[in-house]
C-alpha cells in the first residue's frame, strides 16, 4: 500500500460532516469522539474537527485562475481513475451538489490532461477530485 496521507479539517457541525463524507462520499467512518471523526477518504486517514464558530463558506478562499477557471484555494482530494471518477460525478450530480467548478477536462490535449471538478463540503472545504487516463503516464507530466 502506498503511504496514506493524513489530513485534518475544520467542520462546523460533526453530524453534518457525517453526512457529506460517510453517507454522500462513502467515506467508511474510524474512530470518533463528540469533537472529531476520522473517516477513510479514499484509504487516507481524514480528519473532521469541531469548529462550532467557523464561518461562511466564502470566507477563507481565494481564487487562482487555472485553465480560465477560478480554483477555490485552499482544497484538497484525491486523483481518481476515470471510471471512479464518473461514477463520484453521476453520484454528486444526483445528490444535487452545486459544483464551484463543473466536471470537464481540463488541459485538453496537452500533457497532463485530466478530468476535474470542485465543490464545498457544508462546512465550506473546498474540494478537488480528478482523473487521468493514465495516472502514472499523466500526473507529473509537463
Amino acid at each position: 500500500m502506498p503511504n496514506p496521507f493524513h489530513l485534518a479539517v475544520q467542520v462546523r457541525d460533526i453530524e453534518e460532516a457525517r453526512g457529506f463524507y460517510g453517507k454522500l462520499l462513502g467515506c467508511a467512518e474510524g474512530r470518533s469522539s463528540d469533537s472529531w471523526v476520522d473517516f477513510d477518504l479514499y484509504g487516507h486517514q481524514f480528519v473532521c474537527h469541531l469548529n462550532p464558530d467557523l464561518g461562511s463558506a466564502s470566507d477563507n478562499l481565494h481564487r487562482n485562475a487555472v485553465d480560465g477557471h477560478g480554483v477555490p484555494v485552499p482544497h484538497f482530494g484525491v486523483v481518481l481513475d476515470m471510471p471512479a471518477w464518473e461514477a463520484l460525478v453521476d453520484r454528486l450530480t444526483r445528490a444535487g451538489v452545486r459544483f464551484e467548478i463543473e466536471p470537464y477536462i481540463r488541459f485538453r490535449g496537452e500533457p497532463g490532461e485530466q478530468a476535474t471538478m470542485f465543490f464545498l463540503d457544508p462546512s465550506g472545504n473546498a474540494l478537488e477530485f480528478k482523473a487521468f487516463r493514465d495516472i502514472e503516464g499523466q500526473l507529473f507530466a509537463t
